[in-house]
């Protein structure tokens, strides 16, 4: 009879074995325990990169609009205007967000988030084809020429994005918290990766060429007109990559959505029901909240888990009427009034200037971000410094616009420079400024930083609605040609 041993294998516990073949079993187990190990961590890699693929839809088409109007705008009949058009159009789009809400506390048991998000992607991705193939479409409407199609078209991508603040995050709150990480920084990627195909595309070089102009059978002198050099690739294909883009997004969606027990692939701890994530960093309208990295240890409910509280930030009636007249300023001037009129601050520097203007703005918010993540400062002098600077870069890009089509420095190197450079400080440090007043906010307390989410969307909303009819009524704000304009010196 085969004498019979017990030995305990750590993966096991305690086992009866015969003939001493503890050993055996150990490196077999061991050999399992390893394999385990190897598929957990190429599933929870996997999971890593379908959060990012699914943050970068979020507001990556809103965004590759902005930084590709340089070539836009030389096309449609809008021209110099149609900025002050998009913003107002984006800040209809918020519908969405405030409809999908509005069910949620009314019917929640008749909206399935999952429906929402594949029903948004879709469209976005759609909306995207559609602009690839008629972008330059243009009707008849009062007697003028109108970008109808690319209007209806950019209310349906912007009414993707903004749904997202309200339905993407909720769903990634169902997994661990260093995905939610990951997801931020496809959130983040979504409006540096447009830039960077901006900046590889070349849009906006332009050179000035000899014309003549001709009256039946007089020849006039010779005229000077601007021509724009093609960019490496066109906009059809800029906006098909935007669409590849969506489509992985939508992809990675249907993979999380799909992957069987998606939140069992890691043992870490998931997020709290008792605190939320929210970001700052994504497109023009999304309102400031807070950085990822404030958010991977939120703080249980004193009274569930028995534990006192830690003392939260306490701010005075005056501390917190600043913080708020900032949220509303800095989110009026960078979603509403100063991109209205970019073109105007831009464009009379030439097409160069203001490609560069819109593609490196557009990565300086993620990079803002970023900086905010590793070097959170919560002083609220600091930020009203940051917040005063940043105005003054917005005040130059106003004053810019202002003295178009002749600003300060036309035709120098050094113009182009400056304004290329006030436009990227001006969205940086008004950024950071937003993303910690959204977290000093979020600290203090849930209903604080739902009244910082309305008094964002109530600056956009502002600031789009007054420049709005300053620009394309009133016309305070002049066009010019690059090449043709005649500045005094």
């Amino acid at each position: 009879m085969a004498n019979i041993y017990r030995c305990w294998i750590p993966t096991l516990g305690i086992h009866t074995v015969a003939d001493g073949n503890c050993q055996k079993l150990f490196r077999e187990n061991h050999i399992l325990y390893l394999a385990g190990t190897s598929y957990s961590t190429s599933m929870s890699l996997l999971i890593h990169v379908l959060a990012c693929c699914f943050g970068l839809g979020s507001w990556v088409a809103v965004n590759g609009l902005w930084v590709e109007l340089p070539l836009i705008v030389n096309v449609l009949p809008e021209g110099w205007e149609l900025p002050s058009y998009l913003t107002v159009i984006i800040q209809l789009a918020n519908l969405g967000p405030l409809l999908v809400t509005l069910l949620h506390k009314l019917r929640p048991s008749r909206i399935r988030e999952s429906a929402v998000i594949y029903s948004v992607l879709s469209i976005g991705v759609l909306a995207c084809v559609l602009l690839a193939f008629f972008w330059d479409k243009t009707t008849v409407l009062l007697g003028a020429s109108r970008s109808t199609v690319f209007f209806i078209l950019t209310f349906f991508l912007a009414l993707v994005d903004c749904t997202s603040s309200v339905t993407f995050l909720p769903f990634m709150m169902q997994l661990p918290a260093n995905y939610i990480t990951t997801y931020f920084i496809g959130e983040g990627l979504s409006g540096f990766i447009p830039g960077v195909i901006a900046l590889g595309q070349g849009v906006g070089i332009a050179k000035c060429v000899n014309a003549t102009s001709s009256f039946g059978n007089f020849t006039e002198d010779y005229i000077t007109q601007t021509h724009y050099l093609s960019p490496n690739f066109s906009t059809m294909v800029f906006f098909f990559l935007l669409a590849v883009m969506m489509c992985m997004s939508l992809a990675a969606f249907c993979a999380l959505n799909r992957l069987p027990c998606t939140t069992e692939q890691s043992t870490e701890k998931l997020v709290p029901d008792t605190d939320t994530v929210d970001s700052a960093c994504s497109g023009l309208d999304n309102p400031g909240a807070s950085a990822e990295g404030e958010n991977s240890n939120p703080q249980p409910n004193s009274e569930e888990s028995g534990q006192p509280q830690m003392a939260k930030s306490q701010h005075s009636v005056i501390q917190l009427t600043l913080i708020y007249f900032m949220v509303v300023w800095v989110n009026g001037v960078t979603n509403g009034i100063l991109p209205s009129v970019q073109t105007y601050s831009c464009m009379s520097y030439g097409n160069l200037a203001y490609h560069l203007s819109a593609a490196l703005s557009s990565c300086a918010n993620p990079v803002a971000c970023i900086v905010a993540m590793f070097f959170p400062k919560r002083s609220l002098v600091l930020l009203g410094v940051l917040c005063i600077i940043g105005s003054v870069f917005g005040g130059y890009n106003m004053a810019m616009a202002v003295m178009s089509p002749c600003p300060l420095l036309i035709g120098s190197a050094l113009g182009e420079s400056i304004i290329v450079l006030s436009w990227v400080f001006f969205t940086g440090s008004l950024t950071y400024v937003k993303v910690m007043v959204g977290v000093i906010l979020r600290d203090k307390s849930y209903s604080a930083l739902v009244w910082c989410g309305a008094a964002a969307q109530t600056g956009s909303l502002l600031g789009s609605v007054a420049m709005f009819p300053l620009v394309n009524i009133f016309h305070l704000f002049q066009s010019g040609d690059f090449c043709s304009t005649a500045c005094p010196t």
